[in-house]
């Protein structure tokens, strides 16, 4: 009688398109926010539409259905909503980490050199006696208003999963877009900002949409293989749209070249995620999430070290949020020239790097199991003998 020999397990190798391109994004958010940092001239908001801030929140949602969504099917939902509360309580104590940091940090240097006042608005302009209302996210500063944003969606994201579960993907995906079209159509829907009579910068009722998406995109990805399904003529129209969206958003006249933007059109509102800035963003998510050759990009040495960053992405926002402050600080009171670029640019990507790393191996470390002690090998090597 013959014995059958089991296959060897084929092994699984990790998709790191999705935490490659969030490092790039995060990488071009700690960029964007320093106005006098030359190398902003070369991030995605000059050739295209949309910006890193629409990537994020994208590969937000889709992260949630990886972490959240999938485990209410494996595990009890006490825990999966335990986890998902303790995911909001860390964004929010990162966030007031951020702005104790940055208040803390102006009121100092401000002692020493000049500090224009839209650097204190973190302070609110008006003391420390209002600083309750960012505590309660009542006030939003500029430049720490994402997160907040996160927190509102993730606190979300169990209804919502209801809802796939109940109604379907189609009912929701029309549900969260009717939303956000009603809120394009009167953009004075939105969350109330103490510091913004406009509201939150990332209108949530609008925002929801991209989260939304990026939540059931996840889902259509695990039904095949890890991947959206590639449509030739879907990637040519999307490639068609970014190239539209490059001409027309390429800064020319900064550039000192002639405008050859093919159409007049204001800049399209990103408080309220205008559609001109929805489907840059979907474009650009479709062609690397369908596409082989990004696969093969994020597997690169380049892609790998910007996948470290997004693996760890809350710590290398919050880092990078806190260089932006001192980024900026450094620029203006000791001038832009050359020397002080590459200053700052080298050293915020070094502390960067460091942190990702650090991260990084505290997780391997954190999912390794522990090796047994040669006291633990002694005694029990009697209980092997005959």
């Amino acid at each position: 009688m013959g014995t059958s020999t089991p296959q060897a397990a084929v092994p699984h190798r990790r998709d790191h398109r999705v935490d490659a391109l969030r490092g790039v994004a995060l990488l071009m958010m700690c960029i964007d926010h320093i106005p006098q940092d030359v190398l902003n001239r070369f991030t995605m908001r000059n050739v295209g539409f949309a910006d890193a801030a629409e990537v994020f929140v994208l590969l937000a949602g889709y992260a949630s259905w990886l972490a959240y969504g999938r485990g209410f099917a494996r595990k009890p939902v006490p825990t999966v909503l335990a986890r998902i509360g303790r995911r909001c309580w860390q964004l929010y104590v990162f966030q007031i980490v951020m702005v104790v940091v940055c208040v803390a940090t102006i009121r100092i240097w401000r002692n020493f050199w000049p500090v224009p006042v839209d650097f204190l608005e973190p302070e609110l302009a008006h003391g420390l006696d209002s600083v309750w209302r960012v505590l309660s996210l009542v006030a939003l500063p500029g430049n720490l208003n994402i997160l907040p944003l996160y927190i509102v969606l993730l606190l979300g994201f169990a209804p919502l999963y209801v809802l796939l579960r109940r109604v379907g993907t189609a009912v929701v995906l029309g549900l969260s877009g009717l939303v956000w079209l009603v809120v394009n159509i009167n953009p004075r829907l939105n969350f109330p900002n103490w510091l913004d009579p406009d509201g939150w910068f990332f209108d949530p009722l609008a925002w929801q949409f991209l989260f939304v998406l990026g939540v059931c995109a996840a889902r259509v990805a695990g039904q095949h293989d890890g991947s959206l399904p590639r449509s030739r003529l879907l990637a040519w129209g999307c490639a068609m749209y970014l190239v539209f969206s490059g001409v027309q958003s390429f800064p020319w006249t900064q550039w000192g070249f002639h405008d050859l933007r093919p159409v007049v059109m204001a800049v399209p509102d990103k408080m309220i995620l205008s559609p001109w800035r929805l489907v840059d963003v979907l474009a650009v998510f479709y062609l690397v999430q369908s596409s082989h050759g990004a696969t093969r990009l994020a597997n690169t040495r380049g892609g790998q070290l910007m996948a470290l960053f997004g693996r760890h992405s809350l710590e290398i926002f919050t880092m990078g949020t806190i260089i932006d402050l001192y980024g900026r600080l450094v620029l203006t009171s000791f001038g832009t020239g050359w020397m002080m670029q590459v200053a700052v640019n080298v050293v915020g990507f070094v502390v960067l790097l460091a942190v990702a790393r650090m991260k990084e191996r505290a997780r391997v470390a954190a999912r390794t199991p522990p090796q047994p002690k040669p006291d633990d090998l002694h005694a029990a090597a009697p209980l092997c003998r005959n």
